[in-house]
C-alpha cells in the first residue's frame, strides 16, 4: 500500500487537536467549493447565452452560402444549375438576391434590404418560424415580408391594398436615388407591395430586410432571371461541408466563394469566444487567489503535524515521502472540493433548466447549458491550481522543521 496517499487520506479527514487548524480547513474547503461551484454556474450561464444568441443566426443562415467572389452579381446556367441539382450532400438549396433599397408608406421613410428569394428558401432556412404575425409569402408575386422595427417604423399593416408599401431602388448606372427628381426621367425604379407577414428576430435584423420573391425583384433591379448574389445550401444531416463545399467550387468555378455559417457570422462568433475567454480568465485569477488559502491550510497542517513527521521520519520514511503526504492531502482538499463544487453547482443549474426560476421577461427564462466540456474545464483548472498550491506548500517539509523541538 502507498504508505503516503494511506497518510494523506487519514489527514483529510481526521480532526486536528487544535481547534484553528480545523476552523482553516474548513474555510479552505468550503472557498474551494464555493469557487468550483461559480466558475461552473457563469460558465453554463454563458454558454446558455451564446447558444441564445447563435440562434438567431442558426434560423437565419443557411449551412453554406455561395456568394460572389468578383462585383456583385453572378449568372448561373443552366447546366450548372442541373448539376446542383445532382450533388450528392444537399438536401435543398435556394437563390437569392440582396440589395439596398428604400421604403416609403404614408410619407414614412426608411434604408433596407431588399431579400429576394425563391421558393425554396424556407427549406433551407427557418426563417418562417419567426414570423410573429401574418403569414410567409404566398402565391401573391406583390407580397412580402418586412422586419417587426421596419413594420413599427412606417406603419405598416397586414394585406393593407388600400395603402401599399412602395420600394425605390436605383437604376443601374450613375446618379443617386435623389438626384434628377425634378427632371421627367426618374432615377429609380418603384414598386408597389403589400406585407403578407411580419418576423422578429431582434432589432437589428428587424429593422433590416425585406423578404420578397425573386422573380419580381429581379425586374425592379433590371436584371435577368440568372443574375443572383447568392446561392444559399442545407446540407443533409450527414453530409461533409468540406466535401460539399469542393463539389460546388468545381461547378461553380471560381465565380463564387464560399462560406459556412460561422464566417457569414464571423464578428458575432469571435465577440462570444473572446467573452467566454475573459470571463473564464477572470474567475480563474479568482480561484488562484483563493487557493491561497490551501498554500497556507497545509503549512498549518504540517506544523500541526510536526511530531508524527518526526516519529515517521524516525522510523524510516523519508522527507520525499513525508512532502508526499502533505502533498497529497492538498491534492486530496482541492479534487475533492472541486468536485463537490460542480456537483452543487450542476444541481443549481439543472433546477434553472427544469424549474426556469430566474427570468430575463415574464415569459422568458434566464437560458442557462449543461456541458460536460464546462466540467472538464472546471475541473482540470481547480486540479492544476490545486497541484501547484500544494507542490508550494509541500516544498517546506524539510530535515530542519522536522527535527526541530
Amino acid at each position: 500500500m502507498n504508505i503516503s496517499l494511506y497518510i494523506a487520506k487519514r489527514y483529510l479527514i481526521s480532526k486536528s487537536s487544535q481547534n484553528a487548524v480545523n476552523i482553516i480547513n474548513f474555510v479552505t474547503f468550503l472557498v474551494i467549493v464555493i469557487g468550483a461551484a461559480s466558475l461552473f454556474i457563469v460558465l453554463s450561464a454563458f454558454a446558455g447565452l451564446k447558444t441564445f444568441s447563435l440562434s438567431f443566426s442558426n434560423t437565419f443562415d443557411p449551412d453554406l452560402k455561395a456568394v460572389t467572389a468578383k462585383g456583385k452579381y453572378f449568372s448561373l446556367t443552366k447546366e450548372e444549375l442541373a448539376k446542383l441539382d445532382n450533388l450528392e450532400g444537399i438536401a435543398s438549396y435556394s437563390k437569392e438576391i440582396e440589395e439596398r433599397i428604400f421604403l416609403t408608406h404614408k410619407q414614412r421613410q426608411h434604408i433596407a434590404y431588399i431579400k429576394a428569394v425563391d421558393s425554396n428558401y424556407t427549406r433551407v432556412t427557418n426563417v418562417d418560424s419567426t414570423l410573429y404575425y401574418g403569414s410567409w409569402i404566398n402565391k401573391d408575386p406583390y407580397q412580402v415580408v418586412t422586419g417587426l422595427g421596419i413594420a413599427n417604423l412606417l406603419g405598416l399593416g397586414i394585406n393593407d391594398y388600400r395603402s401599399p408599401l412602395k420600394i425605390l431602388a436605383p437604376k443601374p448606372g450613375d446618379g443617386s436615388i435623389t438626384s434628377g427628381l425634378s427632371g421627367t426621367k426618374k432615377p429609380y425604379n418603384e414598386l408597389s407591395v403589400t406585407v403578407s407577414g411580419v418576423y422578429s428576430i431582434n432589432d437589428d435584423l428587424d429593422k433590416k430586410y425585406v423578404f420578397a420573391r425573386l422573380s419580381t425583384v429581379q425586374p425592379l433591379l433590371e436584371k435577368n432571371e440568372n443574375q443572383i448574389t447568392g446561392i444559399n445550401f442545407k446540407l443533409k444531416p450527414l453530409a461533409d461541408i468540406n466535401a460539399v463545399s469542393s463539389s460546388i467550387k468545381e461547378i461553380l468555378k471560381e465565380k463564387v466563394s464560399l462560406k459556412t455559417r460561422q464566417q457569414l457570422n464571423d464578428s458575432l462568433y469571435k465577440m462570444l469566444n473572446t467573452e467566454n475567454l475573459a470571463i473564464y480568465l477572470i474567475f480563474t485569477l479568482v480561484l488562484i487567489i483563493a487557493l491561497f488559502n490551501v498554500v497556507g491550510a497545509i503549512i498549518m497542517m504540517i506544523l500541526d503535524k510536526k511530531d508524527n513527521a518526526s516519529t515517521l521520519y524516525s522510523m524510516g520514511v523519508s522527507i520525499k515521502k513525508l512532502k508526499r503526504i502533505f502533498f497529497l492531502q492538498g491534492l486530496l482538499v482541492t479534487s475533492v472540493g472541486g468536485i463537490v463544487g460542480i456537483l452543487l453547482a450542476s444541481a443549481l443549474v439543472w433546477t434553472q433548466i427544469t424549474f426556469q426560476w430566474i427570468k430575463l421577461t415574464p415569459t422568458l427564462a434566464y437560458p442557462v447549458e449543461y456541458n460536460f466540456l464546462n466540467v472538464g474545464i472546471v475541473f482540470a483548472t481547480i486540479f492544476v491550481l490545486g497541484f501547484i498550491a500544494a507542490k508550494i506548500a509541500s516544498s517546506r517539509v524539510n530535515k530542519q522543521l522536522i527535527q526541530y523541538k
